[in-house]
């Protein structure tokens, strides 16, 4: 029985899929990994921290005796997106990544706005600057840490590094690409246009890739040290939403899905690259080869609710906290909770908006306050559904 291995390098921790031939899922593994917030609006993690435990999980998950490492034929990634990773001439981590939750670049979109142009920034990226996304990173350590900017050869993304360290080989897929503002999503190149403008050397930017091209093989020195044969064949992967919408089934026009965990997403695929949503939703390029999907995003979707539960009713586990929201009519009795506690995305990219409980009474109770929760965040995401349609 041979395998191919699937790894999801989250915000929070590393996912490590074994699976069969049959499309069986035969064993995984989680390991975690801190946060690093040394100011209010920054977040970071430790490169290093993603290869450890990546490798430690993948020893881990051949510590089951009928399990032969020397069966594994192929290994592929999804990660969290936008994430900045810098590297110098000798390909060492020279800071630690900034994260797609980090928001202490503001100012710098609103310089890309102001220098680019919304419309044409648009045109060639089809979204507009926001504090997630990679390129505002970029211009934030070329500000900031000038002396470490100049030591930049190439920048990657989470799961783009993790890739280069167990591979040696350096590249980027579109599907990732698209999230660093960087890239022109329908030539699919990167944009020669957006770095003049911004004075960044385009030869930071990695080679391009599809999400569905064979990169090379493990290194010979990671090989060993887990048991594999030094043939394993690695696959470049994609966005961690790119994936999740091949996975859902999301591969072809008028299907969708969402998902809901800290944060929100609606996604939907698109086949061409033409359409025009002035920005309000994000629009990336697929895992899918030449395809698309567009996505709406809530920041504070599931974790509303454990923010409700966490401050006013800890004692309660989930299920005792909702078991009475169905005696609450629609609508709450006029209550309404809009679910901005981080800022928000979209279709209102602002990230100083925010969380508010609106038209409160006396008759309202905590079932009340509950059901507007979800009632709020339910049609936070329906917002992108309306600008889909």
């Amino acid at each position: 029985m041979s395998y191919v291995i699937g790894v999801d390098l989250g915000t929070s921790a590393v996912k490590l899929l074994l699976v069969n031939k049959q499309k069986e899922i035969v064993h995984q593994v989680s390991r975690s990994y801190p946060l690093i917030n040394p100011k209010t609006g920054y977040s970071e993690q430790s490169p290093d921290d993603w290869v450890k435990q990546t490798i430690l999980g993948l020893e881990e998950m051949f510590q089951q005796k009928e399990l032969d490492p020397k069966k594994v034929e192929g290994i592929s990634f999804s990660g969290q997106m936008h994430g900045l990773v810098l590297l110098d001439e000798n390909n060492e981590v020279l800071r630690n990544a900034i994260l797609w939750n980090d928001t202490r670049t503001t100012a710098q979109c609103d310089y890309i706005h102001e220098e680019i142009g919304v419309e044409s920034l648009l045109n060639i990226t089809k979204n507009v600057a926001l504090e997630g996304f990679t390129l505002p990173k970029i211009l934030w350590v070329k500000e900031n840490e000038p002396d470490l900017y100049k030591k930049t050869k190439t920048f990657l993304l989470p799961k783009d590094y993790l890739r280069y360290k167990l591979t040696n080989h350096i590249a980027m897929d579109y599907s990732d690409a698209a999230g660093t503002l960087l890239l022109n999503i329908e030539n699919k190149e990167w944009s020669k246009e957006i770095c003049d403008m911004l004075d960044i050397d385009l030869s930071i930017c990695p080679p391009l890739v599809e999400s569905t091209d064979y990169v090379g093989n493990l290194s010979i020195e990671i090989a060993n040290r887990l048991g594999f044969c030094e043939d394993v064949k690695v696959f470049a992967g994609g966005a961690d939403n790119a994936c999740g919408a091949i996975g859902a089934g999301i591969v072809e026009e008028g299907k969708a899905l969402c998902s809901i965990g800290t944060s929100g997403v609606i996604l939907t695929f698109e086949k061409e690259a033409n359409k025009n949503f002035d920005g309000k939703v994000h629009y990336f390029n697929h895992g899918v080869p030449d395809s698309y999907y567009t996505m709406g995003v809530t920041l504070s979707s599931g974790y509303s609710l454990s923010w409700f539960k966490n401050t006013f009713a800890n004692e309660l586990n989930f299920v005792e906290l909702l078991k009475d929201i169905n005696t609450v009519p629609i609508g709450s009795n006029g209550l309404i909770f809009t679910p901005y506690l981080l800022g928000e995305r979209t279709p209102h990219s602002d990230a100083t908006i925010r969380a508010s409980f609106i038209g409160i009474d006396s008759t309202h109770q905590r079932k009340h306050f509950s059901r507007s929760v979800l009632e709020g965040i339910t049609f936070s995401l329906n917002e992108s559904i309306r600008i889909f349609r």
